[in-house]
């Protein structure tokens, strides 16, 4: 109703969400989809540096993710970690999320303000179970660098032992 009455789609609220932004955050995905639909900005930014697109990507929301993608997503924008939707969505394992963002082209190995990659939070911020080997596998599969090591001078394969993630490093050493 208030989009049919001109509603101002990229007013502001205190954190600089837009009411799209705000849908999104609170879960709130068939006003996200109408709001997207209607032609909001699916890349602006709060204060903190997430935009719809960013937050779905991150959060494993497909509908929101897949609408935003369609809308003209930036898939290059990133958060306030300097990291692409791949890295969150790879620290949470998410596997048909890394799925889709690596089907839109988000580069595979792209590091982030702590030098960290997708694989790596993956590794180091997973738990090691299924969806992790299945998540850290895709990456791989994809073109992530086994080699590529984080700010610490660390590899993949040598986080993933030190978290004792043994199916980790078995779907590691195959890559090697």
């Amino acid at each position: 109703m208030a989009i049919a009455n001109g509603a101002d789609l990229e007013s502001r609220n205190a954190q600089g969400m837009t009411p799209l932004l705000a849908c999104t955050k609170s879960g709130q995905t068939d006003a996200a989809l109408e709001l997207i639909r209607a032609g909001s900005d699916v890349n602006a930014k709060d204060h903190i540096k997430d935009s719809t697109y960013l937050y779905a990507g991150a959060r494993g929301m497909s509908e929101i993710l897949e609408a935003s993608l369609q809308a003209g997503a930036d898939i290059y924008s990133t958060n306030r970690y300097g990291g692409t939707a791949l890295i969150p969505a790879s620290e949470r394992g998410l596997v048909d999320t890394v799925e889709r963002l690596l089907d839109a082209g988000l580069e595979v190995n792209h590091v982030n303000k702590l030098n960290w990659t997708a694989l790596i939070e993956a590794i180091i911020l997973g738990d090691g179970s299924e969806r992790y080997v299945r998540t850290v596998q895709l990456l791989l599969e994809r073109g992530a660098d086994p080699l590529l090591a984080d700010g610490e001078g660390c590899t993949p394969q040598e986080l993933a032992v030190s978290h004792g993630h043994t199916k980790l490093v078995e779907v590691l050493n195959r890559f090697l």
